[in-house]
């Protein structure tokens, strides 16, 4: 089966209208332009790193003004719609922080699946800013595979991609498709993003939809852009720019995943092992 997929690569600000206005005239653009599955960076809706400056524009997912809007324009156009991630408030009144939450969003604009980020960006990256993503978001516990129209869908978000072994759950579950969402700081996409999102592919045999941000933002933050769509053999098969918004295309045959799995059966061939520590 061939899918032609498309990755939405923006410059999210501070403000959720106008996000959604962006988002939306891309995914429109992307449709137009014959894609069937389109999917949208982390921080769809919201992009601010400014300590509590994003509480008052966050809301629950009931009342949240972009989600029922794009659900609505999924329908509209009879697409698949992963929505990359939206600052999401809890309701379980047991913690005050946010979700970082993906939606895969199906061509009835009916929500196939939900996906809370699990691994928490809390680093120092030496670009003069400290990240501690877990104070204002709580971690998922629970790894997602959707099943789409066109296929199986293991879904993550931006830091996940430095632990291959959910990757790699996701993929021996029976992904075909792996996506990976970001707001990838400048300094670590330039060492690392290729090679994290290509590894990814390579080593589960799965396509890689990563749609980025890009760009300087609102509150400062720079984020790296180069939104990619990867082959199971590794392969850039379309890649956005550094900087700018836009859309990124590529016909996925779905059945180069059999085909790279069947010429490297690493998820085949892994084995149970145990470890032993020598020394002084």
């Amino acid at each position: 089966m061939k899918l032609t997929a498309a990755c939405i690569q923006m410059r999210s600000g501070t403000e959720p209208a106008a996000n959604l206005a962006a988002a939306t005239a891309l995914v429109r653009q992307a449709a137009g332009t014959g894609a069937r599955f389109i999917a949208t960076p982390e921080m769809t809706n919201l992009l601010d790193i400014r300590p509590g400056m994003a509480r008052p524009k966050v809301r629950a997912e009931a009342s949240d003004e972009s989600l029922p809007a794009f659900r609505a324009l999924a329908a509209e156009l009879g697409i698949t719609l992963l929505i990359g991630s939206l600052a999401i408030a809890l309701e379980d009144g047991a913690d005050d922080r946010f979700a970082n939450r993906s939606f895969l969003i199906g061509q009835d604009g009916g929500v196939i699946a939900r996906y809370d980020k699990i691994h928490m960006f809390d680093v120092e990256v030496g670009d003069g800013q400290t990240y501690r993503e877990s104070r204002a978001y709580r971690p998922g516990e629970t790894a997602v595979l959707a099943t789409a129209p066109f296929g199986k869908l293991g879904l993550t978000i931006c830091y996940d991609v430095r632990f291959p072994h959910l990757h790699r759950a996701l993929a021996k579950a029976g992904a075909d498709i792996l996506t990976i969402p970001a707001a990838f700081t400048k300094v670590t996409g330039q060492a690392h993003w290729h090679t994290l999102v290509r590894a990814r592919a390579i080593e589960t045999g799965c396509f890689v939809l990563a749609p980025a941000q890009a760009g300087k933002h609102d509150d400062g933050r720079e984020t790296f852009g180069h939104s990619l769509i990867v082959s199971p053999w590794g392969e850039v098969l379309a890649e956005g720019s550094a900087t700018e918004p836009g859309i990124v295309m590529a016909e996925l045959d779905l059945e180069d995943v059999a085909k790279a799995r069947g010429r490297i059966p690493a998820l085949g061939n892994e084995q149970v092992f145990s470890l032993k520590t020598f020394g002084v």
